[in-house]
């Protein structure tokens, strides 16, 4: 395509048109000219597309145009997707151009409550845009049919088969309705398990790009900073405070080192935040939020963020590490430069990367420039060590987990101390204390209990009073107020003993 239209000869729904107008987007990018018209038609459409290049508006405007004049409340879209920030991001950019209308969207995914994501289903959102494990806990549900289901979405569909995803898919795939419904399918490479997985899909579909070999976004400059494992984290404060990089996404290859990355900086007086699996999805939005309304000027992620952040005018990735594949450094650096904007991608390799960086540059077809920066001294002994020594956090980890176990331990032995100091019969008016009730099994604590109507329901109303301290309920027979022999109290009380004992708070039940 010589030339790229303006979004007004897209025959778009003016509502749209008007929302497009508000975010800035007077044209749309190559991948939005070349989808949106196949799929206004209503053709599938399986497109190779690079991450930032506005992948999400080329499958979302025209689904948008489809259903605005339909009745509401019927969920007609399903958007899936692999990370819960890059479902946030749809949900956002979706509620963006929809400001003018009114569709609604939801998002479905793990590490908060179900309530309002199960809201979602039963008031029929008309776009649901969900990761596969927390699409699959609602479909246990009778309230998530989604029997008129119109539209599907895969997006990032090879992201989603590196992390593991496709069994999920096609669970997912089994609850939907089998009835014709249009099919949009992006994803950055086409590995043979998705080729395969498009073929069951797609019905005659438009295709896009499909040769493309992967690359980084156009726009975004790229440089390698050699420097010693040790000394990455003194480049990266230096880089930072001569004032080069407003703002920075950086990339660790683990949790643990983007936790001492993210303190490192703090230390340092620059204010940093982190994001990765092992935080809740809570810390993970605030966090993301923070970065984008420029609280933070260093978010330090893992490859989980590779795909899910979106923020406007970022100038600057950083990875830290040097990534494992040449599709991980695609996604990481195409975090800048998005919608065909321009920005900066440096690596930090150490002398043990540089293998892994030469297979990057041998996939991107380009090598590198190599940058120094004058006034750091590569030379420099580290004054804290960004890896702790794997022996020091194991034993670490052990001593927390002993600890655990002591509270735990703990508590249990508080508990059946007061449980047993509860559980005592009552003194009879003669002073002397009943006798403690014999304990029997669980099996015979129903027979040894009915030996007569009369004294098997008393025995059980008096075994059971004598313990409803321990269980927190009483048994009572059939006959209150009856005498009961000593037998039946046995059983009776054998049976609250047992409840009292299944009953408690240990926190291995």
């Amino acid at each position: 395509m010589t030339s790229t239209p303006s979004f007004s000869s897209l025959q778009l729904h003016p509502s749209l048109q008007k929302g497009l107008k508000e975010l800035g987007f007077a044209r749309p990018t190559p991948i939005q000219a070349e989808a949106i018209p196949p799929a206004l038609e209503g053709r599938d459409v399986l497109a190779c597309a690079m991450t930032g290049s506005g992948k999400t508006y080329a499958f979302l405007l025209p689904i948008l145009h489809h259903i605005m004049e339909k009745p509401r409340g019927i969920t007609r879209a399903l958007v899936i997707t692999p990370t819960r920030e890059l479902a946030a991001q749809i949900v956002e950019s979706l509620n963006d151009v929809t400001v003018h209308t009114p569709l609604t969207g939801a998002a479905v995914f793990g590490g908060v409550g179900m309530g309002p994501q199960e809201h979602a289903f039963r008031s029929g959102a008309d776009v649901i845009v969900a990761t596969p494990g927390r699409l699959l806990d609602h479909f246990r549900m009778p309230y998530a049919k989604l029997e008129h289901l119109e539209y599907l979405v895969l997006d990032e569909a090879d992201r989603m088969l590196d992390m593991g995803f496709l069994p999920e898919i096609k669970k997912v795939l089994r609850h939907l309705p089998q009835k014709k419904r249009q099919t949009l399918f992006f994803s950055a490479t086409m590995p043979a398990p998705i080729a395969a997985l498009t073929k069951d899909l797609l019905t005659n579909p438009f295709t896009l790009n499909l040769q493309r070999q992967s690359a980084p976004a156009v726009g975004i400059t790229q440089a390698v900073y050699p420097v010693a494992q040790d000394l990455k984290s003194g480049l990266l404060v230096a880089l930072l405070k001569r004032g080069d990089m407003p703002q920075a996404l950086v990339f660790t290859r683990t949790k643990h080192r983007a936790n001492r990355l993210a303190a490192q900086l703090v230390a340092a007086g620059i204010k940093a935040e982190r994001i990765h699996g092992n935080r809740s999805q809570a810390q993970r939005t605030q966090a993301l939020a923070g970065f984008k309304d420029g609280e933070y000027q260093v978010l330090v992620a893992t490859d989980i963020a590779a795909r899910g952040i979106d923020v406007e005018a970022l100038g600057h990735v950083v990875n830290f590490d040097v990534p494992l594949a040449a599709e991980d450094y695609i996604h990481r650096v195409g975090r800048t430069a998005r919608a065909e904007a321009t920005g900066e991608a440096f690596t930090f390799v150490s002398p043990d990367e540089e293998g892994d960086l030469k297979q990057i540059e041998r996939a991107i077809k380009k090598t590198l420039p190599r940058v120094t920066v004058p006034d750091f001294d590569y030379s420099a002994k580290p004054q804290t060590k960004l890896e702790v020594p794997l022996a020091e956090r194991i034993a670490e980890i052990r001593k927390k987990k002993a600890e655990d176990r002591a509270r735990a331990a703990a508590k249990v032995e508080r508990r059946s101390a007061a449980q047993s100091g509860g559980a005592r019969p009552a003194a009879p008016s003669g002073g002397r204390p009943a006798a403690p009730a014999r304990k029997t099994s669980e099996s015979r604590g129903p027979s040894a209990g009915s030996r007569g109507p009369s004294s098997g329901g008393a025995g059980g109303a008096g075994g059971g009073a004598a313990k409803s301290g321990a269980a927190g309920r009483v048994r009572r027979g059939p006959h209150r107020g009856q005498g009961g022999s000593g037998g039946s109290g046995n059983s009776g009380g054998g049976n609250s003993g047992g409840s009292s004992r299944g009953g408690g708070d240990s926190p291995y039940a």
